[in-house]
């Protein structure tokens, strides 16, 4: 991994994981198993990497920790296995966030790549009806806003390399799965063709509605500085995203975000 994103991490592909640096607090990753994720594919019965992904939730500096609880903030890590499963790339189940007892609010998340290239793919509801639909296509530094309440999944771009992101979370990130399993998983599946490109197919148990997919956008009216690791900027002014723990701060933002 090249990028630096802040706090000492390196990544492990054998196993997979994550191990830290001295002055880096960190979990033993959880791992996911193609079993578990199984619900939410195309093809359940696929087969893939197994472990799929590695997921270390609450990563930083040790000086920073006390801030970052204080803030109910923390910061994911998650190192995904190259290969695909079956003819969809690696990804994530999908899941929506339960709403946090401290804030109301079911809480946004901010994502940055930090190896390899990815689509977060997200939906306004985890409903039979989506709502509107989003593939947000980001390379290593790129950032991208899930706002609040809405079903999402990162997906990996290129099965030929590992996809590594982190993301700012309220540290009540609960994932909540039932719906997006109900449904075999998110609106649009992300197909590997016979040619090899990548195809987007609609997934028949949810009402038809239009994929929009591209890179991201300006987040600056959030206080995304692009160029600079989210954790640098944060280590700055841990007000800058206070937002993700407080999405009441953002107050009508969030009615016509567009991601």
């Amino acid at each position: 991994m090249t990028f630096y994103p802040g706090f000492r991490i390196e990544v492990t592909t054998d196993p997979l994981g994550f191990v830290y640096g001295p002055d880096t607090f960190g979990p033993e990753p959880e791992l996911r198993s193609l079993d578990a994720i199984r619900p939410s594919l195309r093809d359940p019965g696929c087969s893939g990497p197994d472990p799929v992904y590695a997921i270390a939730m609450d990563v930083g500096n040790v000086r920073d920790r006390p801030e970052l609880e204080q803030r109910m903030l923390l910061v994911g890590a998650v190192a995904y296995a190259a290969g695909q499963l079956g003819d969809e790339p690696v990804r994530s189940q999908g899941h929506v966030h339960a709403k946090s007892s401290h804030s109301g609010w079911p809480p946004p998340e901010l994502y940055e790549i930090w190896s390899g290239e990815g689509f977060v793919l997200m939906q306004e509801v985890a409903g039979d009806d989506p709502g509107r639909c989003f593939a947000i296509r980001a390379k290593q530094g790129d950032c991208v806003i899930v706002p609040p309440g809405w079903a999402h999944a990162t997906i990996s771009a290129d099965p030929k390399q590992p996809l590594v992101f982190g993301a700012i979370c309220d540290r009540e990130y609960a994932f909540l799965y039932d719906e997006v399993r109900r449904r075999q998983g998110l609106a649009w599946y992300a197909v590997i063709a016979p040619d090899g490109e990548l195809r987007w197919q609609p997934n028949a148990n949810y009402q038809y509605r239009a994929l929009e997919i591209r890179g991201p956008h300006d987040y600056s009216e959030f206080g995304v500085a692009p160029g600079v690791p989210l954790y640098s900027q944060m280590q700055k002014d841990f007000n800058r995203f206070q937002w993700v723990s407080k999405p009441g701060l953002m107050g009508n933002r969030w009615k016509a975000f567009i991601p």
